[in-house]
Formats: C-alpha cells, sequence, structure tokens
C-alpha cells in the first residue's frame, strides 16, 4: 500500500498549500490535474529524449511508465525533457566541442526545472554518454529523493555472421581508406550495425556510466543491463517509479548514497569492466555535486587494486546484452563484494545496502561473460591513470584488451584533431611515433573533445598498436589501441604539452603509470618563457561560457564549485 505523504515539510508545498497559492493551483488544474494530484508529492519525470540518435528515442515511452509508477504510489508526475548531446554524431568535427558542456547544461537544465516548480522528487531517464553522468550530477545538486533509469543499450548488429557495434563502424572507416573494405562493404556495414533503439551496445561510456549508476546506489539492481528494446524495461521503470515515492516518505536522498564509499564502488565497477576512461571525468564531478573531495589520482588507486574480470568489447569479446543476460551488473557486484573489492555497507535507491541487495544473488557457471574476481583476466583494472613530467596532473588509458603497456617513441604534434586525422587519413606518419592533439582540452578545445575518429582510423588500418598516441583531449569508451587521454595541465594554460617538438622522445609506462618526455626540467622551463598562449578558436555562445568557467581533468573539467560550497 502507497504510505500518504504529509506535504508540509516537501518543496511543492510553495506551491499547492494555502490560499495564497490559488493561482499557482489555477496553472495545475488547467493541465487537467484534479485536487487530489495536485496534494500529492510532485514528482519531475526528466527525460533526455530527442530524434537525433537511437540512444535517446525510446525515453519518452519508458518515460510514460515510469509517471505510470509514480501514480500507483500516489504520487504525482511531472514529465520534462533536456536536451543530449549524443557523441557518434558529433565525433570528427566541430559539434564534438558541445558534448562534454552537455553534461552541464543537463545538469544546469534539470536542477533549474525542478527548483523553479518545486517539485519534491526526481526520477531521471538517460541514454547517451554525457546525459547519464549529468542527470545524476543533477540529483546530487538537488539532492531530492531520486532514482536514475538507464534507457538500455543498442543490440549488435550482424555483419556476415559477425556481431558488430558502433565502434566496428568507426575502425571501418580506416580499413576502408587503406583499401580493406571495398565502397559496398562499407554501405552494408553501415546499414546493419545499428539495429534497434539504444545507447552503444559494447562498454563504452554510456554503459560505463550505466553501471555506475548501479554500483554507486542511484539505480535500481539489474536496471543498467537490460537493452533498451526489451520489454523488461517497462518492469524497472514501473518500479523506479513506485520506489521514488518510498525514497520521499523515508526522507532517503542521493547524498545519503553517494558517500566516498559509494564513489570508490563505482570506480571499482569501472575498472572490473574494463570501462570508459571517461568514467574518470564523470565521477570526480558527480563527487563535486555531493561536496566530496575525489579526483582522478583517487579513481587511480581504486583502479591498481582492483581486477579486471568482464570480459566486454572494445577490449574483451562480449557486448552489453551479453552481460545482462549473464547477471548483469549485481553478477560482477557479487563476486567482487565476496572477495572484498566493495563496500557492502552503502546505502542504495532500494533502501537497503549494497550487501542486502546481493543477498539472493547467485553466481552463474554457464556463463563465461564475467569471471571471479579470484579467477581475473588480468590482476589489475582495465583502466590506468599516469603521472609524469609530461602529465603532473594525470593521464588517464584504457589497457583492457592491450597486449604491451610500455610505448617510447618521436612526437609527432598537431594542435588540433583535424590536422592529426588528415594524416592518418593519408598515412603521414611512422610505425613508431607517438602522435600529440593538443589544444583539445577543457578550456583549449573548448570542450575537451574525444578523438575516436582518430584512433578507430589507426586502428583500421591495422597499427592500433603500433603507434600511440597523447591528448589533452578525450577519447570514446569505444577507443582501443595505446591512447593517453586527459593530460593535465592542457596546452591551453602552458601545460608541458603544449611545449613538446616534432621528434622530442615521449616514454609511456602503464605498467609503472608514468608519461614522460625526454626533457630536462631547465629545457621545459626555457620553452615556457617562450610560449604563448593562443587565442580561442570560439568567442561566444554556450561553447565560450563553458571554457571561462571549466576547471581541469584532474577534478572532472567542473564549472561551479559545488556542494562542499553550500555546506560551508
Amino acid at each position: 500500500m502507497a504510505t500518504i505523504i504529509d506535504k508540509r515539510n516537501l518543496p511543492s508545498r510553495h506551491v499547492t498549500e494555502g490560499p495564497a497559492r490559488a493561482p499557482h493551483r489555477s496553472y495545475l488544474y488547467a493541465m487537467g490535474l484534479t485536487k487530489e494530484q495536485i496534494h500529492q508529492p510532485l514528482v519531475g519525470v526528466a527525460s533526455c529524449w530527442n530524434e537525433a540518435a537511437p540512444c535517446n528515442i525510446s525515453l519518452m515511452r519508458q518515460a510514460q511508465v515510469v509517471k505510470r509508477g509514480v501514480a500507483a504510489a500516489q504520487g504525482t508526475p511531472r514529465e520534462f525533457c533536456t536536451i543530449s548531446v549524443t557523441d557518434g554524431l558529433a565525433m570528427g568535427h566541430e559539434g564534438m566541442r558541445a558534448s562534454l558542456a552537455s553534461r552541464e547544461v543537463i545538469a544546469d537544465s534539470v536542477e533549474l526545472t525542478m527548483r523553479g516548480h518545486a517539485y519534491d522528487a526526481l526520477v531521471g531517464l538517460a541514454g547517451c554518454d554525457k546525459s547519464l553522468p549529468g542527470m545524476m550530477m543533477a540529483m546530487l545538486r538537488l539532492n531530492l529523493p531520486s532514482i536514475f533509469i538507464y534507457g538500455g543499450s543498442i543490440l549488435p548488429g550482424s555483419f556476415r555472421g559477425q556481431a558488430v557495434t558502433a565502434q566496428d563502424m568507426f575502425e571501418a572507416v580506416g580499413r576502408h581508406s587503406v583499401g580493406l573494405l571495398s565502397d559496398d562493404d562499407l554501405d552494408e556495414l553501415e546499414q546493419i550495425a545499428c539495429p534497434s533503439a539504444g545507447a552503444c551496445g559494447a562498454q563504452f561510456t554510456a554503459n560505463t556510466m550505466a553501471a555506475v549508476s548501479e554500483a554507486i546506489g542511484l539505480a535500481l539492481p539489474y536496471s543498467a543491463g537490460a537493452p533498451a528494446p526489451y520489454e523488461i524495461r517497462d518492469k524497472f521503470c514501473m518500479a523506479a517509479g513506485q520506489q521514488v515515492m518510498d525514497l520521499v516518505a523515508r526522507n532517503i536522498r542521493p547524498r545519503d548514497i553517494v558517500t566516498l564509499k559509494a564513489l570508490e564502488n563505482a570506480a571499482t565497477v569501472v575498472a572490473a569492466t574494463g570501462g570508459s576512461t571517461n568514467a574518470a571525468l564523470h565521477l570526480p564531478a558527480m563527487a563535486n555535486e555531493a561536496g566530496i573531495k575525489f579526483d582522478m589520482f583517487d579513481v587511480a588507486e581504486i583502479f591498481k587494486r582492483t581486477p579486471y574480470i568482464a570480459d566486454l568489447k572494445p577490449g574483451g569479446r562480449y557486448v552489453a546484452k551479453d552481460m545482462f543476460e549473464a547477471g548483469g551488473v549485481p553478477l560482477l557486484m557479487k563476486t567482487l563484494l565476496e572477495s572484498g573489492y566493495l563496500h557492502g555497507d552503502c546505502l542504495t535507491v532500494t533502501g537497503r545496502t549494497i550487501a542486502e541487495n546481493m543477498a539472493s544473488v547467485r553466481w552463474n557457471a554457464d556463463q563465461d561473460v564475467v569471471r571471479l574476481a579470484s579467477d581475473p583476466i588480468s590482476p589489475t583494472g582495465g583502466v590506468v591513470v599516469l603521472k609524469g613530467n609530461l602529465a603532473p596532473d594525470g593521464a588517464i588509458v584504457k589497457v583492457a584488451g592491450l597486449k604491451n603497456q610500455t610505448f617510447s617513441g618521436p612526437a609527432r604534434c598537431f594542435d588540433c584533431e583535424e590536422d592529426c586525422f588528415e594524416a592518418v587519413s593519408n598515412r603521414s606518419y611512422e610505425e613508431g611515433d607517438v602522435l600529440v592533439i593538443r589544444y583539445e582540452g577543457p578550456k583549449g578545445g573548448p570542450g575537451m573533445r574525444e578523438m575516436l575518429s582518430t584512433t578507430a582510423a589507426l586502428y583500421g588500418q591495422g597499427v592500433g598498436d603500433k603507434v600511440a598516441l597523447i591528448t589533452d583531449g578525450r577519447f570514446s569508451g569505444a577507443t582501443r589501441g595505446f591512447c593517453i587521454g586527459h593530460v593535465g595541465p592542457e596546452a591551453a594554460v602552458g601545460g608541458a604539452i603544449a611545449l613538446i617538438r616534432d621528434g622530442d622522445l615521449i616514454t609511456i609506462d602503464a605498467i609503472t603509470g608514468r608519461l614522460d618526455v625526454a626533457l630536462s626540467d631547465e629545457e621545459l622551463a626555457s620553452r615556457r618563457q617562450a610560449w604563448s598562449a593562443r587565442p580561442s578558436v570560439v568567442r561566444s555562445g554556450a561553447v565560450w561560457k563553458f571554457a571561462q568557467a571549466v576547471g581541469p581533468a584532474r577534478y572532472g573539467a567542473i564549472t561551479h564549485p559545488g556542494a562542499a560550497e553550500d555546506q560551508a
């Protein structure tokens, strides 16, 4: 039975209660609400629905089921949408400057809608890379009872008997450029690679952050894994709508759930799945919203001690659908918990702890997607943070599926991604080179663009393990090969990456966690004196505003002081 909730201590009392709010209530009556509905808790149901890409196309339908769940538990759902920039379409051109900035716009717009209308709780649905952390950041910023729902992953395509994903499409461009794939084959592949609604199907950024939503406690168990077309998603959406009302009744809020221990759990699951390097950007940003200090080096410590146990693409064999059918995120969390890698006492949106949620989960021995934590694919996580004279503030590389974890070679420098992509397309590089793409950081890009078009082209040309690439920008979760991102300080503020010249010897060692250039401190200081900042390529608009406020990648590329200031 639903609990009758007294609104006298809820935000919506400012809109619905007392004679002075008669004008406000008249607006609600205009939309067909009954008196009973007006005096129930008002629950925002926010989605990133749009027609830009398959990631978000199913979110509006799922939101309707959430609303039925809220209503069934005697709440009044109020649906609204926010934006989402889909990286697959923004990749490789100026549109990618909008991607990371969109995370902030999503968080800001959800915050403003919720605050402006005095809603009491939030159920947030998101489907593409930046929309997942953006929605969870809004939940933590508002600190109202909240539940996160992932829209689900896409089903894999089938190309002549082989399962394919968006990753294969980007790599196909590289194969096509060197004559390994015909025009007709490329045309056939692009028509079948993405056969359904849902976000990119492997352990790229969307599925990584979806796993985070369960691990951190903001999503219902199993909800992150079900593919978008699966009807079981309706059960999760209905349950989320009902459960958020229980959170309202019990006054359980996101900052009760997202503690330092919960962030460590999230980083553990990222490492265990060989997840996207972008998690090292988004977890610190989420921590900022909760008033918790947790930067890229804190994430790195978790990565160092976590076994890599999920055999997922891009480094492995399987996609999100396979993991869900094997037992989902709870299967992975169960073995991590039993081996001592998770904090079992963290609260979740079920109202129970991680350990209590995992109590009924049984190991599935009839699958090979997830290994036991005691028998890992490799003893340390699939992502490594590097530090050295080239990256005093850190850099990050995904090593899941990487055979060799050391590389040394001469620098080949480019001041934007387009120039590097052109060089790669024309094969004007040498095996053994370290390609350097700079002035692509959060401030200097601006927007910290992803480099999937370039990295995938290299892999498609068959040289993914024969050249390395470093950048102060980002990589897609689909990136594989020796690719180092988030180099800090970034070039735009005079970081060492701005001072490198063609031919300088760069050494990468993911085993010891080092990224160095063979230059003395004196030589770097001399070059820094001669360096001057470049004017931004963006002079106005939303991306310009983002560049004015954004901080270093190490701290999540955040744009405001976070909850620590609110609590001061």
